[in-house]
């Protein structure tokens, strides 16, 4: 018992004036090990539990529950480095000025790390959701801690710095709803029967059976063109990420229900007028 106490007893070596034994050293390492197994325990349980809620999906509730495993590990990572002995608030400003250098080498993941928080707090951007970003439509996929891993329509990943999304605009298709609305632009000929043409369009429109049946198409007369007098149809659709198959649809649907009801499309066109004199001198000219 003697020997095992003065093995306990050990001095490994000393930090700061501080010594460390062999028993203090098993003791802090304990703590780190079950502050550890504690932070996962709690990680996995926090998963279950606020999907099984419903209050998070999959993706907002991991990053959820990987933040509290940050915290527990870090709370439990501390209290052992205070085991140990050794004064954290003399151990930080020793190294303040290697800090202030490792803050500016990581400013950016800081800063992405930061906007993951906001992101996690605010809830305006969650996995599933269509967004638009510089153009590009894309779903996102997983929502982390850093950066937000999305996917296009032509199954293209991209992994966008969370940053990106808090500090830049980002139209959101999917944040209060799916309901999307669907524009088709289309001029007909100064000549056709326009009571005919937006009888044709309404019809063509209310019979599309993919729209969405609680939103009523709209059709609009935009605008007196150059060459055509200009319509707009428009149609609620629910999936927004399908946009450009549904967009195509809608077209074809418009095109084939003006062409068998004989309205012309119009085109551009320009007319030209001569005065009789300069006809006189082109037929004179002709021969």
């Amino acid at each position: 018992m003697a020997h095992l106490q003065e093995i306990l007893q050990f001095r490994i070596l000393s930090i700061g004036g501080t010594p460390i034994n062999v028993a203090t050293l098993i003791f802090s390492t304990g703590v780190a090990v079950l502050a550890w197994i504690f932070s996962r325990l709690a990680e996995r349980t926090a998963i279950r539990f606020l999907e099984k809620r419903d209050m998070q999906d999959a993706g907002s509730a991991g990053a959820t529950a990987r933040l509290i495993h940050y915290v527990i590990l870090g709370v439990g990572l501390s209290v052992a480095v205070h085991t140990l002995g050794i004064n954290l608030t003399a151990l930080f400003a020793a190294g303040a000025v290697f800090a202030i250098g490792l803050s500016f080498a990581m400013q950016n993941i800081t800063q992405n790390f930061v906007a993951g928080l906001i992101l996690l707090t605010e809830r305006t951007i969650k996995p599933g959701d269509i967004l638009e970003i510089e153009g590009r439509m894309v779903k996102v996929t997983q929502l982390g801690m850093r950066a937000t891993v999305t996917r296009t329509w032509d199954a293209e990943d991209y992994i966008i710095p969370n940053s990106v999304l808090v500090s830049s605009t980002v139209k959101n298709f999917t944040l209060r709803d799916r309901q999307h609305r669907l524009r088709c632009p289309v001029g007909v000929s100064y000549d056709s029967d326009m009571r005919r043409v937006c009888a044709v369009l309404e019809e063509t429109a209310s019979a599309i059976e993919w729209r969405e049946p609680d939103m009523e198409p709209v059709v609009l007369l935009k605008e007196f063109g150059s060459s055509s007098v200009n319509f707009e149809v428009s149609v609620w659709v629910k999936d927004p990420f399908k946009r450009a198959i549904s967009q195509s649809k809608l077209n074809k649907a418009v095109w084939f229900g003006l062409k068998e009801a004989g309205i012309t499309i119009a085109y551009p066109q320009l007319d030209l007028h001569l005065d009789h004199e300069d006809v006189q001198a082109l037929r004179g000219a002709a021969g």
